[in-house]
């Protein structure tokens, strides 16, 4: 048939059978595992078919409105530099330390020790130490405590060698009674120079009986010692035998124990023992490097409690040339820990103690003390057989 629109086909049929368009499309059959109808059954997710999302049920939940934040972009903070501060701190104390060691310097006491015209020659460095006897600088009840006496005038308890080099430290006692030339005075002890020229004409001397030349001078007087002890709360030392000597105002005990200053003092003066002169040398020896090891010991020069009120005792202890500074008395120092620590302490050696002119002189034994001076002379280390008593 053909109409406006062109051919048509057949009219649709209507009824009921297979072929019919009108007819419905079937719904597809109940999904497996399906177990009945009803308004609350629901179907398990896991056997919903392929691209079947599930709707939430109820409404949808309401969505407030909320303003944007505004964010503050957060400050940067600025390293903290340790390493500055910690620079800063230490130019500080490196300012401080080098004022204070400027102004023990300009403290030190002076002298003009070293003789101008001297022409002895060796290697290595060498000290002379004296222990002076002057009463100057104690007053009247100092000297009823430590036992000093009121003797006038300046006279050397004390005298030692003190040799730094290559082959170590070696300090030496000289017997304040040795028996020496001295210039323009003849033949007499050896602290009689110092009576008679002061510390120029002994080293004079000195240079002249050992052939060495002195580089440095250290003078320790009797109130700068006591004061120096007690700086550093006293030194250990170990006594041998029970010492009564009430002209040095001592009374010790035999054992290791603490010595003040008192006591010290008293220690290292006294002659009342067997040996006389010979043991006071060997105790000053000992306690002088026990005093240095001890005032530069690491406990000591860390604790300011110790450092400072025995770098004060220092400039009233100890006189020194003219040419000398704090960081000499720094070298001193550690030759005095070179001799505790391997290094040489000994005596003069000693040929005879002879009376002469109604005074008990010390001879040296010339050979021996020759081999001794010349190898320090050579900056050698001397052998056994040149050490004294």
């Amino acid at each position: 048939m053909t109409g406006p629109r062109g051919p048509q086909g057949p009219p649709p049929r209507r009824g009921g059978g297979p072929g019919w368009t009108n007819q419905p499309p079937r719904r597809p059959g109940p999904p497996p595992g399906y177990q009945g109808e009803g308004p609350t059954r629901r179907i398990p997710s896991n056997q919903l078919p392929p691209h079947t999302r599930v709707m939430p049920s109820g409404p949808p939940p309401r969505q407030e409105y909320r303003p944007p934040v505004q964010t503050r972009a957060p400050k940067v903070r600025k390293p903290r530099r340790w390493g500055r501060r910690i620079k800063w701190i230490a130019l500080a104390l490196l300012v401080a330390l080098v004022g204070w060691g400027v102004y023990l310097d300009q403290n030190m006491n002076r002298v003009e020790a070293l003789p101008a015209g001297s022409t002895a020659e060796s290697s290595g460095t060498n000290w002379l130490i004296v222990g002076s006897d002057s009463r100057a600088d104690l007053s009247a009840e100092d000297e009823e405590r430590l036992g000093t006496g009121d003797a006038a005038g300046q006279r050397t308890d004390t005298i030692m060698l003190l040799h730094s080099g290559s082959s170590g430290s070696v300090l030496v006692s000289l017997p304040r009674d040795s028996y020496v030339p001295i210039d323009g005075h003849g033949t007499n002890k050896l602290n009689a120079a110092y009576a008679f020229g002061g510390p120029q004409l002994l080293i004079s001397t000195v240079e002249a009986a050992t052939g060495l030349h002195i580089d440095h001078y250290a003078e320790i007087g009797f109130g700068g010692f006591v004061d120096a002890v007690d700086a550093i709360g006293g030194v250990d030392l170990c006594v041998p035998r029970a010492i009564k000597d009430p002209k040095a105002a001592l009374d010790i005990q035999a054992g290791c124990q603490e010595l003040d200053g008192q006591t010290a003092l008293g220690y290292v003066r006294t002659r009342a023992t067997a040996g006389s002169d010979f043991d006071r040398v060997q105790r000053q020896r000992e306690f002088l490097s026990a005093l240095i090891a001890k005032a530069t010991s690491p406990t000591t020069l860390v604790n300011p409690f110790r450092v400072v009120p025995l770098a004060d005792a220092m400039t009233g202890l100890i006189t020194v040339d003219s040419s000398d500074h704090i960081w000499n008395i720094a070298q001193l120092g550690l030759a005095m820990r070179g001799v505790t620590n391997g290094g040489v302490a000994t005596t003069v050696p000693v040929g005879g103690t002879p009376t002469i002119g109604g005074q008990s002189v010390v001879r040296w034994d010339r050979d021996r003390a020759s081999q001794l001076f010349d190898s320090l002379q050579k900056d050698q280390t001397p052998p056994e057989s040149a050490h004294g008593p």
